[in-house]
């Protein structure tokens, strides 16, 4: 049973479940029923008038990049003022701590902590800097710590310089997050399908859209037709594919497939760790680095790491990577050993970067001109976990402002 009381129904069979909604005409269809799919239909779902569906082409929701990060809930340190990746995380950070009560949601998460671990005299200047756009023109809540004082507060993570400490990073359990959102719109009677690939988007002037879905566990290549007002597309790494059923050419857009391992320590008896621990972010700015993160129960676990991959479901742990992640975490945790280390498990962000390009991309959420009612949402990446709930309101005043 979920927080609310209700049961979650685990529909497959597509036309079977859709004889009941053939030629149905819905407000809002939203596709994709990950973090960011369930808190935009969460969201829609109150509105009184509205009738929402949502698509989801596994077999119960957020099976691909919600289920597969680091589950930190991010402060908003490193995106550019007045970005959408710096306001929604911020806000998304602030709902959590302030509406999502682990008593009265079953939405579990611990506001733990973070520091970012400067080891030489240029990383030292590089949390300089990011202190100060978090306190002049972020409003994040950040101090500086000296080395001898970190040390005394962690002592098994080695400081050779200086700490960045981020009081408002926190830790969640994404499937409590998602599980509660998902009884939101069961409570307003938004209907959740399973097994629902979307294969065909038709645009009709003045009348909204066609959905085009097939069963996408049957070999069937018989389609089912939803009438809908509005489309939001929330399909995470399949976005541009959804997009690009719509958008003329010259304005279509590619993800690429970035994938980070994890590793965790193979045996038992290292010394444990209260915060979030990161590295200085890498030159490139593809990426945090290799961290240490920490679950709920406060088990020590690493990555992700970066490499880009040619499919998105590509979830294979990479071991090939052990030795690299070694050299990055023994900087601020020296009691590790390559050999101590073992591959577990991977996630895969959609990026709008390409291999190479260390341009910052912004989260895509627009809607589309010349395509009323259409909201696209695509490079929904980190911070996109803490970030979903203000997103979530963010398409909703799309619609009802």
């Amino acid at each position: 049973m979920n927080p609310l009381g209700l049961r979650n129904i685990r529909v497959g069979g597509i036309n079977r479940v859709f004889k009941r909604f053939f030629n149905a005409e819905y407000s809002h269809t939203l596709i994709g029923g990950g973090v960011v799919g369930l808190a935009i239909a969460a969201e829609l779902s109150k509105v009184r008038s509205n009738r929402v569906i949502l698509l989801e082409k596994n077999d119960s929701i957020g099976q691909d990049t919600s289920s597969h990060n680091s589950e930190v809930i991010h402060a908003g340190l490193y995106y550019p003022p007045g970005s959408l990746k710096s306001k929604l995380c911020i806000e998304g950070k602030q709902i959590i701590y302030d509406e999502m009560d682990p008593v009265k949601t079953g939405v579990n998460w611990i506001n733990c902590g973070k520091w970012i671990v400067a080891q030489t005299d240029y990383e030292d200047s590089i949390l300089e800097d990011l202190y100060h756009k978090c306190k002049d023109k972020l409003g994040v809540d950040v101090e500086m710590t000296t080395s001898f004082e970190a040390m005394k507060k962690e002592k098994f993570i080695q400081v050779q310089r200086s700490v960045l400490n981020s009081p408002t990073t926190g830790i969640i359990n994404s499937h409590t997050l998602m599980e509660y959102l998902l009884a939101i719109i069961e409570a307003n009677d938004g209907e959740v399908i399973y097994g629902s690939e979307v294969v065909n988007l038709q645009h009709r002037s003045g009348s909204g859209y066609i959905v085009g879905v097939r069963d996408h566990f049957s070999n069937s290549q018989e389609l089912t037709d939803i009438h809908t007002e509005n489309l939001i597309n929330a399909a995470g790494l399949y976005a541009d594919k959804i997009s690009n059923m719509l958008l003329p050419s010259e304005r279509r857009l590619r993800q690429y497939y970035a994938k980070g391992n994890y590793f965790k320590l193979n045996s038992g008896g290292f010394p444990g760790v209260r915060r979030l621990i990161y590295p200085v972010p890498p030159k490139n700015g593809r990426s945090l680095g290799t961290h240490l993160t920490i679950d709920m129960d406060y088990q020590i676990k690493f990555g992700p790491d970066l490499e880009y991959v040619e499919s998105p479901v590509d979830y294979v742990p990479n071991g090939a990577n052990i030795l690299t992640a070694y050299e990055a975490i023994r900087r601020y945790y020296p009691y590790v050993g390559p050999g101590d280390l073992e591959a577990v498990g991977s996630g895969i962000r959609p990026k709008l970067a390409a291999p190479g390009d260390r341009e910052f991309k912004d989260f895509y959420i627009k809607q589309e001109e010349g395509f009323p009612g259409f909201v696209n949402l695509l490079g929904i990446e980190s911070p996109g976990l803490t970030s979903s709930l203000a997103i979530g309101r963010y398409v909703k005043d799309i619609y009802h402002t």
